[in-house]
């Protein structure tokens, strides 16, 4: 089952400045103007506390041309000058596309470690100690994905109130950036296990017997798990193939943990002495760290639970599912900026936020797994003015924070034909919650999009005296958004694509 993030979409404003219909023209050769109506406030009931909902789409393919009759607050935003990026194109590029704060998490990961195994080769070290620190760092990886560690990072950095210095909430706000320290235990635990076997490997061809023939073996089979696992986790390789990169994570990593298990049974019984294998289990630092590893990974598919949910098909491109939190027992509900993993085949994918074919057969009950997860959406909370931006499906997670209304923020919501694709009840919501909401419709520029929306939402960010904006669209549009407020001294966040 392939699954793609969002679309690429164009659009022409849509005002939504009032509550008075929206009239839109069409071509001369056209049908008459068509004329919004949105329903009634009253007979729309409100989220139920015991029910959320979440929006899944696909592509829209077609898209209308059309012009607003009346003149818009950001008509000519296109031919406004912006100003120039804050700093040279070297110093700018490296600090906002190569010094990432995920790249400067790896960095510092990786080089400690480096500068340890450098430091221990050269004035000795046994492979007690090298299975040790390969274990150590394993157990960083995982936690470092585990549900619950990443909220407890997200509650911490997130608690920082909005009357603090702006630089100290964007620091703390790239809290969803910790998936560096991932990748860099991960990587260095594939180094200290390669050193380990090579270690392991000379000492038996010397003829000593400080480690066995098992443990060497078992140590060569997780190295080339660990290097398969590294591979489909290169980024280029892992967008081209997202489900394979899972499947080979998720496989990969459960017979590497089994095997880590083995080793560190192996390895103690070669360095135990004269003591039973028992207490020296007991004592053994990596038989504690497993332990906990192993809790960390059962965890989240102890708490699988298939549920019962109600599918509204909005459009040949979106459905709405509406989820009874009820039935999770004692899962809590999703706060707005968090996301639950979904899946129709738990054992192949999962994914928090993607495209999947249930329009034209919309399932009636759905896998959840684990709890609800802060994502890059929750940041918003720290920030006294926030401008949301959302293309095509992008709407889902955004909603739940618009609908907060924690703080005063703006929409911009591009999409072919939003009003068709998404219906009127969202989008009357959408409007209820943000009356003055930039909502791009229809197709009309014939300018690279990209660039327009950077115009676009520089605009709204003045206009709207917006201290932050956040993100959720595709991979290409997120980077082109976030490196054109960065550049210009305007905080902005969207997925990094790490996982």
């Amino acid at each position: 089952m392939r699954m793609r993030r969002h679309d690429e979409q164009t659009g022409s404003p849509w005002n939504a400045r009032s509550k008075r219909d929206l009239k839109m023209s069409t071509p001369a050769s056209s049908n008459p103007p068509v004329v919004y109506q949105p329903s009634n406030p009253e007979e729309r009931s409100p989220p139920s506390s015991k029910a959320g909902s979440t929006i899944i789409g696909t592509p829209s393919v077609k898209s209308e041309t059309s012009s607003v009759l009346e003149k818009l607050p950001w008509d000519g935003y296109l031919e406004e000058d912006i100003p120039d990026k804050t700093q040279g194109k070297v110093m700018r590029d490296l600090r906002h596309l190569i010094f990432t704060i995920y790249h400067r998490l790896f960095g510092v990961v990786f080089i400690t470690n480096m500068a340890i195994l450098i430091a221990l080769l050269v004035y000795g070290v046994n492979s007690q100690r090298l299975g040790l620190i390969a274990v150590a760092n394993i157990f960083v990886a995982i936690l470092m994905r585990q549900d619950y560690i990443v909220n407890a990072f997200f509650f911490v950095f997130t608690s920082v109130p909005p009357s603090w210095p702006l630089w100290f909430r964007l620091l703390m706000a790239r809290v969803y950036h910790l998936g560096g320290i991932h990748s860099g235990a991960a990587v260095s635990a594939t180094l200290w296990l390669g050193a380990l076997a090579g270690q392991g490997t000379r000492e038996l061809a010397r003829g000593e017997r400080s480690i066995s023939v098992a443990t060497v073996e078992i140590t060569w089979i997780i190295l080339m798990f660990l290097v398969g696992i590294i591979v489909f986790a290169v980024p280029a390789l892992r967008s081209k193939s997202h489900d394979t990169f899972e499947r080979v994570h998720r496989f990969m990593g459960w017979t590497a943990t089994a095997l880590v298990w083995a080793q560190v049974i192996s390895l103690t019984n070669d360095w135990k002495g004269d003591a039973s294998l028992g207490y020296a289990l007991v004592h053994s630092a990596p038989m504690w760290l497993m332990f906990i590893i192993t809790g960390s990974l059962i965890l989240p598919w102890a708490r699988l639970r298939k549920v019962p949910v109600r599918a509204v098909v909005l459009s040949d491109h979106a459905v709405r599912l509406f989820v009874n939190y009820k039935v999770f027992g004692f899962h809590p509900r999703p706060v707005p900026g968090s996301f639950s993993r979904v899946s129709l085949d738990p054992l192949n994918e999962w994914h928090a936020f993607a495209n999947v074919p249930l329009i034209r057969n919309p399932p009636k009950e759905i896998y959840f797994r684990g709890t609800p997860v802060a994502g890059v959406l929750r940041v918003n909370i720290m920030f006294r003015r926030v401008l949301f931006v959302a293309t095509g499906s992008g709407i889902g997670p955004i909603a739940p924070c618009l609908f907060e209304k924690r703080q005063p923020s703006r929409l911009l919501w591009t999409g072919a034909n939003i009003l068709k694709t998404f219906g009127a009840d969202l989008v009357d919501a959408v409007k209820e919650a943000d009356p003055d909401a930039c909502i791009y419709g229809l197709s009309r520029y014939a300018r690279p999009w990209s660039s327009d929306m950077v115009k676009l939402t520089y605009k709204m960010v003045k206009d709207f005296d917006a201290e932050a904006v956040v993100i959720i669209s595709n991979e290409p549009l997120t980077k082109k958004v976030v490196y054109g407020m960065m550049s210009r001294g305007i905080p902005a966040f969207g997925a990094i694509w790490d996982s």
